[in-house]
């Protein structure tokens, strides 16, 4: 029987695939019923609910992100309950259509059971995102029904 990913490294896993790429490997870390809160989300939903959900999200991630993300500061704190971290990071983001390249925070409040990534919360700086890629006004205008 293989052993169980401790949460600590299985938030690894999951900034390792990303970093790498790897968007379809990303589902596998996450339960059947995971439920994923997206807090600072500026336009798509704020929570994912289940593996088969999160794989599409991933999916939808991989074909249209056009940014390459690489961690760096990576800061993970384990907590007084054993399935708790939390962990900070920031992202070195090169946004591959402008050229830009700049640095976006993150913190994930992960909640791992037998391995798997059972809830998650997560804070990104998805307006450092949106004002690299110069889709700001078109943001702002959405969001005003404009």
């Amino acid at each position: 029987m293989p052993e169980t990913l401790t949460p600590r490294e299985v938030f690894t896993k999951l900034l390792d695939n990303i970093a790498a790429g790897r968007y379809s490997e990303l589902a596998g870390l996450y339960a059947d019923d995971a439920v994923v809160e997206t807090v600072f989300e500026p336009v798509g939903p704020r929570r994912t609910e289940g593996r088969a959900a999160l794989k599409e999200r991933f999916a939808q991630v991989a074909a249209a992100s056009p940014v390459e993300l690489t961690p760096a500061n990576v800061v993970i704190r384990e907590t007084d309950d054993p399935e708790l971290i939390v962990a900070e990071w920031d992202y070195q983001v090169h946004h591959r259509p402008t050229g830009k390249t700049f640095e976006s925070a993150n913190i994930q409040v992960l909640r791992v059971r037998d391995g798997v990534i059972v809830h998650s919360r997560d804070f990104h700086d998805h307006l450092a995102l949106i004002a690299a890629s110069g889709t700001l006004p078109q943001l702002v205008a959405a969001l005003d029904g404009k």
